[in-house]
């Protein structure tokens, strides 16, 4: 065990599984057929709100620098930890910037590592980059945090909350339920209504925007799902 944490540290090795994993995401986005997108407007209609804030479920957010539009300036937020270096290496292949650092969602980003990627998100914002981001509390399943609503706040762009879906999938038995997308799938992209949160918002006003998000998610998510897993020809 040892051993295998001191080999997956060397650089090289980040960069090998970086890169590997940025062209797998492009071979399962090149080789999957019939895209369902709800609604079927939805780059027209989030072109007038860019930046916007993407918000997906931990685990379920893979194929999201796939789906970016090349014109789209993206930045996500990437975990701390040393496996999170491999997630920005693909991110960066596939064109979209790494903003490093997690933050505690309960609390809002309150320790010193959490803050700055709370600043970086917004400055992203600022400077016309959507920024893509899960939305759990770390390590709780399907349970919005309030980090990005607080982000909305702060920067006054809104919160599209969003799921993709193919069906061809492999789960794994962990905490956020990891899905591996697989080559040759139809795939689903649905996009809720987005969510906008008001600058002089109180704590009752943020945490009905935090429940609003996460019924969102969860409603988005179980439809991207139910469209894949629908015989074909159906309804």
């Amino acid at each position: 065990m040892q051993l295998w944490r001191h080999v997956t540290r060397q650089r090289w090795v980040k960069v090998a599984v970086g890169v590997a994993a940025a062209e797998y995401l492009r071979f399962v986005g090149s080789t999957s057929s019939s895209v369902t997108l709800e609604p079927a407007d939805i780059y027209e209609r989030s072109e007038g709100d860019m930046p916007i804030i993407v918000a997906f479920w931990h685990g379920q957010h893979f194929l999201a620098p796939v789906a970016r539009k090349t014109q789209h300036r993206v930045k996500v937020l990437v975990s701390r930890h040393h496996d999170g270096e491999m997630n920005a290496i693909a991110a960066e292949r596939l064109g979209v910037g790494a903003i490093r650092g997690s933050g505690n969602h309960k609390s809002g980003f309150v320790h010193k590592a959490g803050v700055a990627a709370f600043q970086a998100m917004r400055d992203a914002l600022a400077e016309g980059f959507s920024v893509a981001l899960s939305a759990d509390v770390p390590k709780v399943s399907r349970v919005a945090g309030l980090g990005v609503i607080k982000l909305a706040q702060a920067s006054g762009r809104p919160i599209y909350p969003g799921a993709i879906a193919t069906s061809r999938r492999f789960v794994l038995d962990n905490w956020d339920r990891t899905t591996i997308n697989l080559p040759f799938s139809r795939v689903a992209g649905v996009a809720a209504i987005p969510i906008n949160v008001p600058a002089d918002a109180d704590e009752a006003t943020l945490e009905a925007h935090r429940q609003l998000l996460e019924e969102r998610l969860n409603a988005a998510t179980q439809r991207a799902y139910d469209l894949v897993d629908r015989p074909r020809g159906g309804d």
